[in-house]
C-alpha cells in the first residue's frame, strides 16, 4: 500500500509516517517509480506506536516494542526490553502521582489557612 493508504488506515498523517521512517521506526520499500510502499506489518507497527504515544510514551520508548514486533512476536510488549520500558514508565507515573498528591496537600493546607470555613470539593462535586 502507498503512504496515503497507510496514513488513512492507521489514522495518522503522511507527515507522521515520514517522521517515523526518518526515526527508523518503520521502513518503506520503494517501487520502481520511487513511491513508498508499505505492508500490513507496517500498519501493525504504526498502530503500536500510536497506542504507546497515546498513553504518554515517547518515540524512543516505542523502539523496543517495534523491534519486538519485527522479531515476530504477537505483542510488542512480549520482549524483556519492552517490559523494562513498561516498568520504567510506571515508576515515572508513580513519581508524578506522588508529586501531585504532595502539591494537592500543600494547596489544601493553604486553603485551610486562608479560608478556615471553606470546604474542599472533590472532582465532580458541586
Amino acid at each position: 500500500m502507498r503512504i496515503g493508504e497507510l496514513a488513512r488506515r492507521a489514522g495518522v498523517s503522511t507527515r507522521a509516517l515520514r517522521y517515523y521512517e526518518q526515526q527508523g521506526l518503520i521502513t518503506a520499500r520503494r517501487s520502481a517509480n520511487g513511491y513508498r510502499e508499505y505492508g500490513e506489518t507496517d500498519l501493525r507497527l504504526v498502530s503500536e506506536i500510536r497506542s504507546l504515544l497515546a498513553v504518554g510514551f515517547t518515540l524512543d520508548d516505542a523502539r523496543p516494542f517495534v523491534a519486538c514486533l519485527r522479531a515476530g512476536h504477537e505483542s510488542g510488549g512480549a520482549c524483556p526490553e519492552s517490559v523494562a520500558v513498561y516498568q520504567r514508565k510506571l515508576a515515572e507515573i508513580d513519581d508524578e502521582i506522588r508529586a501531585l498528591l504532595s502539591r494537592r496537600a500543600e494547596v489544601a493546607a493553604q486553603l485551610a489557612t486562608t479560608c478556615p470555613g471553606c470546604t474542599l470539593r472533590r472532582v465532580g462535586e458541586q
